[in-house]
């Protein structure tokens, strides 16, 4: 029996992730400004309300609200996207992110305001810079600022703390490396402890409306992008980046990557031809190769 995680539809996240083993998987040139891309263009593609990040060398934070029920795809695109890009660039194989993304539900926008604090207090507090609105890499640089900015929900949040003065304030009193979070079996919880009960109500509000197929969107029927890739290399015996499409073993392996992508991923043909190694073919493509592919295995 599947456990129930609190993810419902218009609740506010604290969202987390890390390089595997703490690895500084941001640190390269330009690393930052990329994933920053990427979640500009997944938060539009989605329709995810950003309110906060900070991306540091080894991890990144996001302050988001789960609009839609879209988180779930919506970390795994950007995972995904960022992790094939390390991977490239490095010419390495494996996992980039450290297991599956760390999320903490927020009982409410009191709460809300102490997480985008925490956020936004980190280059502050590993004394990279004195400022939280001066690191290049957090969302602290547009609240209460006439700097251009089409990711961050900057009005929300500049109505959220009023002032500027107030949001400096709301950063320099967070003291803590953790936020005081209520550990569930459901997940953890950033609140009172009476809130648990209120969020499962909603969350089993959600579970009765969705059918057993809109349930299978949640990642957690699905292996992570990184992970197909390690086990299909394992199993080749070949680099994905090493595998010449010209060629008919070539293009064999690549229809059973996408077979194993489709299958066990869970990703739709539209993503999947985002991907490098299918990006020379179209789309109504995918299909017939997704279907050639099974019958090969036969």
């Amino acid at each position: 029996m599947r456990r129930a995680r609190i993810t419902y539809e218009g609740a506010f996240h604290h969202v987390m992730n890390r390089g595997i083993e703490g690895q500084a998987i941001f640190a390269g040139k330009g690393f930052k400004d990329k994933f920053i891309e990427i979640l500009s263009e997944k938060k539009e593609k989605l329709k995810i309300r950003l309110f906060s990040y900070c991306v540091m060398d080894n991890h990144y934070h996001l302050v988001l609200e789960n609009t839609g029920s879209r988180m779930a795809d919506f970390m795994k695109q950007l995972n995904g996207q960022y992790g094939t890009f390390y991977r490239k660039q490095v010419k390495g194989k494996g996992y980039v992110f450290q297991n599956r993304f760390k999320s903490i539900l927020i009982q409410d926008t009191t709460y809300l305001q102490m997480a985008i604090a925490y956020v936004l207090r980190n280059p502050v507090r590993t004394k990279i810079t004195s400022r939280y609105d001066r690191y290049k890499w957090s969302s602290g640089q547009y609240y209460f600022s006439k700097k251009k900015n089409t990711i961050i929900e900057t009005n929300f949040v500049n109505d959220l703390f009023e002032n500027q003065s107030q949001l400096e304030e709301m950063v320099k009193s967070v003291k803590t490396d953790e936020l005081p979070v209520v550990k569930t079996k459901y997940g953890h919880i950033l609140g009172k402890k009476n809130f648990l009960e209120i969020a499962l109500k909603e969350y089993n509000r959600r579970e009765e409306r969705e059918s057993s197929e809109r349930q299978r969107v949640d990642d957690r029927y699905f292996e992570p992008l990184e992970k197909i890739y390690q086990e299909f290399e394992k199993i080749q015996k070949i680099s994905i980046d090493d595998i010449n499409i010209r060629t008919f073993h070539g293009k064999r392996l690549r229809g059973e990557l996408l077979v194993l992508l489709k299958d066990l991923g869970g990703l739709k043909y539209s993503e999947i031809i985002k991907l490098d190694i299918f990006s020379d073919l179209q789309l109504n493509s995918l299909g017939s190769i997704y279907k050639n592919a099974i019958k090969s295995r036969g």
